[in-house]
């Protein structure tokens, strides 16, 4: 009975920390601060493009505070060199943001009485659904060795090695940097595992010539058997549950953890067409993601999309061009556009250039906590590239008559057929919320009559 579909799609932004009292995120590493600045890390996202034993890792975060304070510190598996650390814009996140964002479509039903058109013989769905006064104490004597210094943009960077986790903190204190409480514990593991440390702060000539008003995200390159996403660090000033968004760029299909529970969020559900709003929309995915991951006891890591990044269906954003995708890290393309732009809604698939190979992008969503994530987060590729993507669908009831008045048997039917349909829909959203059932159906009640949008 739905058969014209007029689609838009509503895209989340990073939805559950835009809602007042989200819970503030951790990041990769920890900021460090001098006397007694609040540093507070919130919001964050973390690219990864993967190609073999080369990762590329870009961060981003929501740093608020004194430029002056600003530190970042993340274990890194090898000693990085000045050519491979760059910062890159911000608008690499928002595309990548926006492309595969949560959305929300929406459909009309039409007369049940007008005649019907020939079905249209569909392609095979496999061509569809293709992050003062105590003296000091020398470097070798903390067991800490500067491997390497330079900068990079506005920032300053040092790369360090240590042989124990009391004198990097000690070196680090001593350097001019606040070490939150608890952070000798929190790096052992990393030098016990021979790991490197990058140490970044704010360069403020460097910076007052971005003229911007926040740090640019910072990107690097190296290549390692390990594939992994250090998360434990930023905990140590974190409060409370925290968010992260991953986004993952593969060669080969669908990226999953191997040492935490990977779960497919629910998806692909008819919803009450009340949800319209985008607000309400914000609501309700918010609400859901809430249940779903204290039911998994903050433990799991979920997947939001997994997507070939040449086309999409519907799209949330126009696919990223091929020097956005460079931009995010994929070195494997060829020559030529990589994906196409044009107008929201559906674009197909772009056939890849010359000696290129695929892309396909796994949007995780981590909420975690000290206790339910007491290791970092290990990944690993799969050769699944079946598509998925958490969409909703609204589906508008045709407005015309249904009961004794319709113009045609069909019609009745519809009417019959069309309360059932909305119950369900009622009852999904409740479940999957864990909103009151009686609300959610008088919201449904006083929803208006929708139009198209145009």
């Amino acid at each position: 009975m739905i058969l014209r579909a007029t689609i838009a799609a509503a895209a989340l932004s990073v939805p559950l920390a835009l809602a007042p009292g989200a819970p503030a995120s951790a990041f990769c590493g920890f900021y460090v601060g001098k006397a007694d600045s609040s540093l507070f890390n919130e919001a964050s996202q973390v690219i990864l493009a993967r190609d073999g034993r080369r990762t590329t890792l870009s961060m981003l975060n929501d740093y608020k505070g004194a430029l002056t304070e600003f530190a970042l510190v993340v274990p890194v598996p090898v000693v990085l060199r000045r050519e491979q650390v760059k910062v890159i814009e911000k608008k690499t996140f928002e595309r990548l943001d926006s492309y595969s964002a949560p959305r929300l479509a929406e459909y009309f039903d039409e007369d049940p009485c007008a005649p019907r058109p020939p079905m249209v013989a569909m392609a095979p769905s496999s061509s569809r659904d293709m992050a003062g006064g105590a003296p000091r104490r020398g470097e070798k004597a903390l067991g800490v060795t500067v491997e390497d210094s330079f900068s990079v943009g506005e920032y300053d960077i040092v790369i360090l090695s240590a042989t124990e986790s009391d004198g990097l903190e000690t070196w680090l204190t001593q350097n001019g940097y606040r070490i939150p409480a608890g952070a000798a514990p929190a790096l052992r593991p990393y030098i016990l595992q021979g790991m490197k440390f990058f140490v970044a702060k704010v360069n403020l000539k460097e910076q007052a010539k971005t003229g911007g008003q926040f740090l640019r995200p910072i990107q690097f390159t190296f290549e390692s058997e390990k594939f992994m996403l250090p998360m434990r660090l930023g905990m140590i000033n974190a409060q409370g549950p925290q968010d992260m968004i991953v986004y993952v760029l593969s060669k080969t299909g669908r990226v999953e953890s191997t040492n935490y529970r990977t779960v497919k969020l629910p998806a692909n559900m008819d919803l009450p067409t009340c949800l319209r709003d985008p607000g309400r929309f914000k609501d309700f995915y918010k609400a859901m993601f809430d249940r779903r991951a204290r039911d998994e006891g903050f433990r799991a890591v979920f997947t939001e999309y997994v997507w070939d990044m040449a086309w999409c269906d519907p799209c949330a954003a126009d696919p990223l061009s091929r020097d956005e995708l460079l931009a995010a890290g994929v070195t494997w393309l060829g020559e030529g556009p990589a994906g196409q732009t044009g107008g929201q809604g559906r674009v197909r698939p772009t056939p890849m250039p010359p000696g290129a190979a695929p892309v396909t992008l796994t949007r995780l969503h981590v909420r975690y906590t000290r206790e339910s994530f007491p290791e970092d987060l290990a990944l690993q590729e799969t050769g699944d590239r079946q598509n998925f993507q958490t969409r909703y669908v609204l589906r508008h009831p045709w407005s015309g008559p249904t009961g004794a008045t319709a113009q045609c048997p069909a019609a009745v039917e519809y009417g019959r057929a069309l309360r059932a349909r909305q119950e369900r829909e009622v009852q999904t959203l409740s479940n999957l919320t864990g909103w009151n059932i009686d609300e959610v159906r008088r919201r449904q009640r006083e929803a208006p009559a929708a139009t198209p949008r145009r």
